[in-house]
């Protein structure tokens, strides 16, 4: 690797064909992000990302290279996101205050609770509870650290490339948890149904799933943490 004078990441020769998605994914990535993120420091991230691919990178991998390096260039943003301890103590403990008592109530009731008995539950009002909502919007990027393997080495395609020496269980523990997120996402409240297929399936923003669904923003941002609390709470196990 190489420094400008400056400290920047210089990029090395051959890499300027792939920057373009390397930007492309430090601006997607930073819509879902605390304003205080820099869109800079991201694509740096990246490069360094990027420059460990091309290192790394071996023909008959079992992926194509822009595909693997992606899963590279993420995990170095993820790592930067990481290293800089950017969501706030207080957004931590409301994520998991929420998908505790999410997990208390399904529990007890049989069913998916409503925004006022999760509230209730908190000892907050609603109002309340939807600004923790909105809060914890900022911290949920950190669970794509599932990404990485718990020695940190492992990046998500290494571990999920076709490899004759695989281990059966851990295949069959990948598949079923597959399944419980099939299944936890279909037991969604419809309008939370619609709010993650539009986000994640789609690609749709904010704005635009406020738009279909005749909401605004705040709300939709609301539903989506609220979803993502839920599905916490019925993966725990995982």
């Amino acid at each position: 690797m190489m420094y400008t004078a400056k400290g920047t990441l210089e990029a090395a020769p051959g890499i300027e064909n792939y920057l373009p998605m390397v930007r492309r994914l430090a601006s997607r990535m930073i819509t879902k992000l605390p304003a205080n993120v820099e869109l800079d420091d991201l694509i740096q991230a990246g490069m360094i990302g990027l420059m460990d691919a091309m290192t790394r990178y071996e023909q008959g991998h079992g992926a194509q290279f822009e595909t693997f390096a992606m899963q590279r260039v993420r995990g170095a943003m993820l790592d930067e996101l990481r290293g800089t301890d950017w969501v706030p103590r207080s957004v931590r403990k409301n994520q998991r205050s929420i998908s505790q008592a999410v997990q208390v109530l399904e529990q007890r009731l049989q069913r998916a609770p409503t925004d006022v008995e999760i509230a209730q539950q908190l000892d907050v009002s609603i109002d309340d509870y939807h600004d923790m909502l909105t809060d914890v919007r900022s911290g949920q990027l950190v669970y794509m650290d599932n990404y990485d393997s718990e020695d940190g080495d492992g990046h998500y395609l290494d571990q999920h490339c076709v490899d004759e020496r695989a281990d059966p269980l851990a295949q069959l523990g990948d598949l079923r948890f597959r399944e419980a997120l099939v299944a936890a996402i279909e037991n969604l409240p419809e309008r939370e149904q619609y709010v993650m297929s539009m986000y994640y399936e789609h690609d749709m923003n904010l704005k635009e799933i406020a738009a279909v669904l005749g909401v605004t923003e705040s709300r939709v941002c609301q539903l989506h943490s609220q979803s993502v609390a839920r599905l916490r709470a019925k993966l725990k196990e995982w």
